[in-house]
């Protein structure tokens, strides 16, 4: 077997570093040589991650590229908004592959991030060299590459789901409407009130209507897929459960189509890519059918009454959503087996 590569997690400390720690501990080509947090450098990361007892134990290291270099190759970046944009500049001109999972680097236009995200963009040099990693989608731009743009949980869930039906000119783009909902650990770590467990259980809401930052991520994809300008309408929702994205969309059909005509086109498009399950007529998936895997889960019902489409579409928003997409467009970008240190079964029930 080759010698195993050095990987190094900046943000290790938050849900998707230690989720790229766990999935990463049974890769067979690669491995966390360096878990960096600046605000908990010198502490082991077991002080805040039980968990990890046993299986990562070392000391968490500051942020310095001089000292990732020396220890690994490929840096994950699981850091909060404008943090990855100061950092990966650095690192690629120290000579590491970097993955960044922030969301920095995904939109292309310098005045949509700062419009959408309030915060400011990266340098354009770098949004332009990043390559947006939506693995069954742009996978052949990910092999070779040495700086990945992982996107978003939401736009994962939501661009799997349509970007066949767009391309294929099944549906009529102007009529999309996108319904989604979200597990709490979407939220990351930190504590608010919005997540406060009282205000949570037994509770069921939407927030960010029409203003979530993962709506032009959206558009962009799916205006790249039409060939025109997509708008949509996104509404997330925030639903008492620790794990999971479900994506239900709508959208009016063009020409005359059945719903065997949706699965077979999906399963035809999908074909060769290992983590998109399509399922039978009369089924659709749940979120915890995807829950720890990579699987993005999509089904399907065509009402004939309306002539409108529903595609619902699932993953586990910590693994496919994040660190398990990232872990695929290293495989990618490595060139290697695209399913290695990814074949876990879902856990169930």
């Amino acid at each position: 077997m080759s010698k195993k590569i050095g990987v190094a997690i900046v943000g290790s400390t938050g849900y998707g570093g230690v989720e790229l720690i766990r999935l990463l501990a049974s890769h067979p080509l690669a491995e966390v040589t360096s878990v960096i947090s600046s605000s908990s450098a010198g502490t082991p990361i077991t002080e805040g991650y039980p968990h990890l007892t046993g299986i990562h134990e070392e000391l968490l290291d500051d942020v310095d590229a001089a000292t990732i270099k020396s220890k690994a190759e490929v840096v994950f970046l699981a850091t909060p908004p404008a943090v990855a944009s100061k950092l990966a500049p650095e690192l690629l001109e120290a000579g590491l592959k970097v993955i960044d999972l922030s969301g920095d680097f995904r939109l292309k236009d310098p005045a949509l991030y700062e419009a959408w995200y309030k915060k400011p963009a990266a340098d354009e040099q770098y949004l332009k060299q990043a390559v947006f990693g939506l693995a069954e989608i742009y996978g052949d731009n990910v092999k070779g590459a040495s700086f990945i743009s992982n996107p978003g949980c939401y736009p994962t869930a939501t661009l799997l789901g349509l970007i066949p039906a767009v391309k294929e000119g099944f549906i009529d783009p102007s009529t999309i409407i996108i319904d989604a909902k979200s597990g709490v650990s979407g939220a990351g770590r930190g504590a608010s009130l919005g997540t406060h467990y009282s205000e949570l259980n037994e509770n069921f809401k939407a927030y960010k209507v029409n203003q979530h930052q993962h709506i032009p991520e959206i558009e962009m994809v799916l205006s790249d897929a039409a060939g025109a300008p997509v708008v949509t309408t996104f509404t997330t929702h925030l639903v008492p459960m620790t794990r999971g994205i479900m994506s239900t969309m709508y959208a009016s059909v063009k020409g005359e189509r059945s719903q065997s005509d949706f699965i077979e086109l999906y399963k035809s498009f999908y074909a060769g890519r290992p983590f998109v399950r399509i399922r039978p007529e009369g089924q659709w998936p749940a979120t915890k059918e995807v829950w720890g895997s990579n699987y993005c889960d999509i089904g399907f019902a065509l009402d004939k009454r309306t002539n409108r489409i529903t595609i619902v579409s699932v993953i586990d928003n910590l693994v496919k959503g994040a660190a398990g997409q990232a872990i695929q467009n290293l495989n990618l970008m490595m060139g290697w087996e695209e399913t290695l240190g990814l074949q876990f079964v879902p856990v169930y029930p």
